[in-house]
């Protein structure tokens, strides 16, 4: 800043506009403070007054600055950018630095007595925010260092470029310099032979004669031998064309040959699969007469196995007779007791005529057992298909909800645990009675419902809970059924009234569940409530939602859900897509699966066990009778006992007697029955055979149209091979023809033009022959422009090693100006950005954060890439991190752009500063903390005039420490100096 005088200095600016008003503003300035009393000390070139007179948003005011912190404080719009237009303008400022328009145009400015360097580049604190690490360097040294650490910058830059451009100019000399001695050194050898052979001219003289012949000759062998060449390839192009030919017409035979062929395979193929078809056939009939003849001798054998029990008893009868008989001999007379005898006799056939028939039972369930193992083997395949539906209802569970898949295995594993009925998830346990009607369920109940465990008891499903949801950290629903089963619950209508409709069934018929989930549902969704209709149902639909108690309805594809307004009754309606079903079109009904296990477990054993108790108890009575007729016998004597017993064996004998078996008949039956079915087996077999005979001979036929087939491909294809290779070769033999025709009579031309000059060279008449002495062999030729560009590259040489030194001694001589220069710069630089480093850490520490300010370069000698490097770090937690537009929030760059700027200022001395708007963007916290440290700046006693401006109530401050700062403190206390 220009020296200002001792007293008062009158700045003015007027602007004309688009009217005939005038606009005035003026600043009045002075380093004394006569008739300031009691507003402290102004420095030098501090600001006194501002008059502003229809200046932008003024019609006409005087502001009296204090001499250390004034606060600008207003809302936008109130003018407090027009001070500081008002400011810079007065002061010759440039437009550019305001933001609002770099041209003056319309602007005459008139300075009184002084002019001003206002406005440095680092109060615009928005543009110092965006600089990159090198521009914030140029604007550091431009504000507060020295005038020539800048000016040392640049001539350092271009010092550097300039040295680049000497590297590149030696580097080019010297390797133009290294390759022209080379070519000289290749050279050389054929100077040496040239001045060796000077010395014979006249050889040179001959060799000049016989240069034009030797050309004339090469030409003419050249020309003979490509002639000759030429022969050759139409030799070959004429061989080529007929080779062609039969192999062109062989492709095209055996084109014709596979056609019939191929037709033919097709058909075989087809007649193979239907012969194939048949015979499958044939052997599946073969597969039912085995089994049925092996049935056939299960049931002969079941025969002779009951005959046999039946011979074993006669046999133990008859025996039992003649023990009698024989006892009975020995016995006396005894007292008659015969008709209580008699009835136990009878008593005692009815015992055995039942037990007979007990026998008999028990023969026919041993025949049944083997069907019913056949039967069991049925039964369990179709225990394992239900078992696999279900499998996959849990497969589809566990990859939809994996907890609720391992909160079953956990309920499976500890059922005993609970006192009343626990039922999986609903849909592992609800059982569609028709695929096609799961969508509706699935649709109506909600997936949260679907994987719900149904429990009977209400502490039971509490239990559950703090095991699975407590213990195991699973997510599961669980849900318990109404106490009062709800699941009989009648319709509001019949569905009969309905059909009209198309409506057919309710919801709850459509499925099979437990008794506790289908109240559950009955309660909670109203399936025995809900009608499903068809096709009927949608084209009737405005019909249909006039219907009461109609709340929830379904049609082919779509569900329907009425409401009735409770005040007005008016009808509203919602619909919605039926979507596909994904887990219920699983269908496994749990009772029939349930009696199935039953049912193996079970079998014949249940009547086997009848039976046997049956017999028990016969056994039982015949022993009570046998003891009642024991004591009888005793009463009557042992000879009676002895009679009744032979009397009844008799019986018994003579009915087993009568009830023998013919096996000799049965076996018969069952010869005549195998021979029946062997002649069918015969039959079939018969056919079998044929088939396989005939597929058997087509596929041999097939086999040998393959073969013939591949042989004549292959051949096909290598005659295709041969004929492309051919037909490249006759391609490239045709162009070589065209080639060497065109070079015989360029030769022929060349010839004649040769052959002329050489006679002419030689003085010769056009039909004399060469003369005896131009015949001379191996004669050497050498030309004076090698020697003589050979003397011209030496004086090259020694011209560029001469400047090759020069320029190497200039770079020399700049590299050492480049280091002077660069300690002249580098060092105060450094000292610079050590003071801002200090400066800028104090304030951050003031802030209880850090920060710090370095001189960066990643390549010492590159001056162009030098800048300075700002880390901050705002939270204790953190690192020191460079501050970026990305890293840090636009508050934390705002408070560390202002900071650094405070820095600057503490070493840039100046009478005045403006800032405007710095607090934008910076929360409360950060506002506070960056006004606190310019206001312990600026109130110091020795610190400029300070200008700062915040979008706050409109009013001028001016605040001094120590009594404005208690005051401040204590509730934010402005003062007003003058506003008018």
């Amino acid at each position: 800043m220009a020296e200002p005088s001792k007293r008062q200095r009158l700045s003015h600016i007027n602007s004309s506009s688009q009217t005939s008003s005038k606009s005035l503003s003026s600043i009045f300035t002075d380093s004394q403070d006569e008739g300031l009393e009691g507003e402290g000390r102004f420095v030098e070139g501090s600001i006194l007054r501002i008059t502003m007179k229809n200046f932008l948003t003024y019609d006409y005011s005087v502001v009296h600055p204090g001499p250390n912190l004034n606060m600008i404080v207003g809302a936008n719009g109130t003018g407090k950018s027009s001070i500081v237009c008002a400011i810079c303008l007065c002061l010759a400022g440039k437009t550019a630095v305001l933001g609002r328009g770099d041209k003056v145009s319309h602007r005459a400015i008139r300075l009184e007595k002084q002019a001003w360097l206002f406005f440095p580049t680092q109060e615009k604190v928005g543009e110092f925010a965006k600089m990159s690490k090198i521009e914030l360097l140029e604007a550091t040294e431009k504000s507060v260092g020295p005038p020539e650490m800048y000016e040392y910058h640049c001539e350092l830059k271009n010092f550097r470029n300039k040295e680049r451009e000497l590297e590149n100019v030696v580097k080019e000399k010297a390797s133009f310099l290294e390759k022209a001695k080379q070519r000289n050194e290749r050279n050389k050898h054929d100077v040496n032979r040239y001045y060796e052979k000077k010395r014979h001219l006249d050889v040179i003289e001959l060799l000049e004669k016989k240069k034009p012949w030797v050309e004339y000759e090469t030409t003419r062998k050249e020309l003979e031998g490509v002639k000759k060449e030429r022969d050759e390839a139409k030799k070959q192009l004429s061989s080529l064309k007929q080779t062609q030919a039969p192999m062109v017409k062989k492709i095209q035979q055996i084109d014709e040959q596979l056609k019939p062929t191929e037709a033919q395979i097709k058909a075989k193929t087809a007649a193979i699969k239907e012969a194939s078809l048949k015979c499958k056939q044939k052997q599946d009939q073969l597969d039912r007469k085995n089994k049925e003849i092996d049935d056939i001798k299960q049931k002969f054998r079941l025969k002779q196995m009951e005959e046999e029990d039946h011979q074993k008893r006669i046999s133990n009868t008859r025996r039992t007779i003649e023990d009698l008989k024989a006892e009975l001999a020995k016995v006396g007379d005894q007292p008659d007791v015969t008709p209580r005898i008699n009835a136990v006799n009878a008593d005692l056939r009815r015992i055995q005529e039942e037990r007979a028939k007990i026998e008999g039972e028990k023969g026919d369930l041993r025949r049944e057992k083997d069907n019913l193992c056949a039967e069991s083997r049925m039964l369990e395949k179709k225990l394992n298909d239900m078992n696999n539906m279900m499998n996959a209802k849990e497969e589809k569970l566990r990859g939809r909800h994996r907890d609720t898949h391992a909160a079953l295995q956990w309920l499976r594993q500890n059922k005993q645990l609970f006192r009343g009925n626990v039922h999986e998830p609903m849909m592992l346990v609800i059982n569609v009675k028709d695929h096609r009607f799961a969508k509706y369920v699935e649709n109506h109940i909600s997936f949260h419902d679907l994987r719900a465990f149904v429990f009977q008891r209400k502490d039971d499903m509490e239990k559950f809970m703090i095991e699975v949801r407590d213990k195991m950290n699973l997510k599961v629903n669980s849900i318990c059924a109404p106490e009062e089963s709800c699941s009989k619950r009648p319709p509001s209508r019949n569905i009969e009234s309905l059909r009209r409709f198309g409506f057919f069934t309710y919801l709850r018929e459509m499925f099979d569940a437990p008794d506790e989930v289908m109240s559950y549902l009955c309660h909670q969704y109203r399936v025995h409530d809900v009608p499903v209709g068809n096709e009927r149902t949608k084209s009737m639909i405005k019909t249909v939602i006039e219907e009461p108690y109609l709340k929830v309805l379904y049609t082919t594809e779509e569900r329907y859900t009425v409401k009735r307004s409770f005040y007005s009754n008016k009808i509203s309606t919602s619909n919605s897509a039926v979507h596909p079903s994904q887990y219920l079109t699983i269908t496994v009904d749990a009772e029939e699966k349930r009696q199935l296990e039953q049912q193996m477990k079970v079998g014949n054993r249940c009547r086997m066990k009848a039976l046997q108790k049956e017999a028990v108890a016969l056994d039982r009575r015949d022993n009570e009778l046998l003891a009642e007729k024991k004591g009888l016998s005793e009463l009557k004597g042992k000879k009676r006992q002895l009679e009744q017993k032979i009397s009844t064996k008799q019986d018994s004998l003579k009915q087993m007697e009568q009830n023998i078996i013919d096996l000799t008949k049965i076996e018969e039956e069952t010869k005549q029955k195998i021979a029946a079915v062997n002649a069918e087996k015969v039959t079939v077999v018969t056919a079998f055979m044929a088939q396989m005979k005939l597929r058997a001979k087509l596929t041999m036929e097939k086999v040998h149209l393959a073969l013939e087939t591949v042989g004549l491909t292959a051949e096909k294809n290598k005659l295709e091979n041969d004929c492309r290779e051919g037909a490249s070769e006759l391609r490239t033999t045709d162009q070589k023809c065209s080639r060497l025709e065109q070079r015989k009579l360029q030769l022929t031309d060349q010839c004649k033009g040769l052959l002329k000059r050489a006679k002419a060279m030689c003085k010769m008449q056009p039909d004399q022959s060469l003369p005896e002495d131009l015949h001379l062999k191996n004669a050497l030729l050498f030309r004076q422009f090698v020697v003589d560009e050979y003397n011209r590259r030496e004086q090259e040489i020694k011209q560029m090693e001469k400047e090759l030194e020069e320029k190497s001694n200039a770079l020399n001589a700049y590299r050492q100006n480049i280091s002077e220069a660069k300690e002249r710069w580098l060092n105060p630089l450094k000292h610079l950005v050590e003071q801002i480093n200090e400066k800028f850490s104090a304030f951050f520490r003031s802030m209880q954060c850090a920060g710090e300010v370095d001189l960066h370069s990643e390549n010492e000698e590159e001056y162009d890439k030098y800048g300075i490097r700002i880390r901050v770090k705002f939270h204790a937690t953190t690192q020191l991190h460079e501050l970026t537009p990305y890293h840090q929030s636009g508050g934390e760059r705002s408070v560390s752009t202002m900071l650094y700027l405070m820095a600057l200022q503490e070493l840039n001395r100046c009478p005045f500063r403006v800032v405007d708007e710095i607090n934008q963007g910076m929360d409360p916290v950060n506002e506070r903390r960056v006004f606190d440290i310019v206001v312990r700046t600026a109130c110091k006693e020795t610190t400029s005039q300070y200008f700062f401006i915040t979008p706050k109530v409109s009013v001028l401050c001016s605040c001094r420490l120590p009594d404005w700062k208690s005051q401040w403190y204590q509730g934010a206390v402005y003062v007003p100096l003058y506003a008018k």
